[in-house]
């Protein structure tokens, strides 16, 4: 009677220990992401971990965690760094200060696609090699496409109109809206939903893609099409830096390649989502504003301040952020 069991036993054993035989020279990792499963750039990181199993062949296997289940939009790259999750995707704006560099790109600069603010952010990774993510290993960044303002009640046209108007925004969005006479109320993409359609805030600073991939287009109705002041957000991917050394070199090689083709699938990916977006805007009987000549000069103008106190800033001084705004400017003119 014991046989059966025990050759049940023995084979149960001997199929754990090649399993485990199998996965020890690899490597299995934790992806934080707070991109909601449904969400094309959660799609796109989930995409991503599959293709490296796949290229490396099972070598490098990845538990993808997105919605924020295993840390929150503003813990993930801490948690990167205390191994809470061995990845994490989330955007420098949500740690305004710390990352004085990469903080250029934000800028009000008047970006006109996710595939050029995409290109300027890795632009920028690449020529300054900033000491700030020193604490992790990068993979690549990616950018939205310009981020415009965004009404519930009241339509803006002029700065007239904006002034006094509670406007969820962050990081380098956050000092536009003040700088424009609004007042900015910093808030991670998650609540912002809720915020709106109980009118914590009058409005939001967001790229146009939002409107569906957040669904906000449900609760804002006015777009003012704010392009000659138009920011981005940068987001980071980065890993935990003795995961990463953990990766045999081979298999190093083979993400880094597929970090390269990522960032541009992440940048269409903004693009195709903006259109996407503006026509779920317009189906729910979203208007689009736009500025007239005048106003539009004059906005540009009040934004201004902004990019000086980058540049001004003790900060700014000490990572020569003039440069990095004019090495901006540069690629800007040649961009996709």
């Amino acid at each position: 009677m014991k046989k059966p069991f025990l050759t049940l036993t023995a084979l149960f054993l001997m199929t754990f220990g090649l399993a485990s035989l199998a996965c020890a020279d690899g490597v299995r990792l934790t992806y934080s992401n707070f991109f909601p499963p449904t969400h094309i750039q959660s799609k796109l990181a989930e995409q991503w971990c599959r293709e490296v199993e796949k290229r490396t062949d099972g070598k490098v296997i990845i538990d993808y965690y997105p919605g924020g289940t295993l840390t929150k939009a503003k813990q993930c790259y801490d948690g990167v760094v205390e191994s809470i999750s061995d990845i994490g995707m989330s955007c420098l704006a949500y740690s305004r200060g710390r990352f004085p560099v990469m903080a250029a790109v934000d800028l009000p600069l008047g970006y006109t696609s996710g595939t050029q603010a995409t290109f300027i952010a890795n632009a920028v990774a690449t020529k300054f090699t900033p000491a700030e993510f020193d604490d992790v290993k990068p993979l690549y960044f990616h950018a939205h496409g310009p981020g415009l303002l965004f009404t519930s009640e009241k339509p803006v046209r002029t700065l007239a109109d904006l002034k006094g108007q509670k406007i969820r925004a962050t990081g380098n969005s956050a000092k536009l809206v003040k700088a424009l006479g609004g007042s900015p109320v910093a808030q991670p993409m998650p609540t912002t939903y809720q915020s709106l359609q109980k009118g914590v805030v009058d409005g939001s600073m967001h790229p146009i893609e939002s409107n569906k991939g957040w669904k906000l287009g449900e609760v804002v109705k006015f777009c003012t099409e704010s392009v000659p002041v138009a920011y981005t957000t940068t987001f980071f991917v980065v890993m935990n830096k003795n995961k990463w050394a953990s990766i045999d070199p081979q298999s190093q090689a083979v993400i880094t390649k597929i970090n390269e083709e990522w960032a541009a699938k992440h940048g269409a990916a903004w693009d195709d989502a903006d259109a996407a977006g503006r026509q779920f805007f317009l189906d729910k009987g979203g208007k689009v504003l736009a500025l007239e000549t005048g106003e539009a000069a004059l906005w540009v103008q009040t934004a201004q301040p902004v990019m000086d106190e980058y540049t001004d800033s003790p900060e700014g001084r000490k990572v020569n952020a003039g440069e990095v705004v004019e090495f901006i400017k540069a690629e800007m003119a040649k961009s996709p």
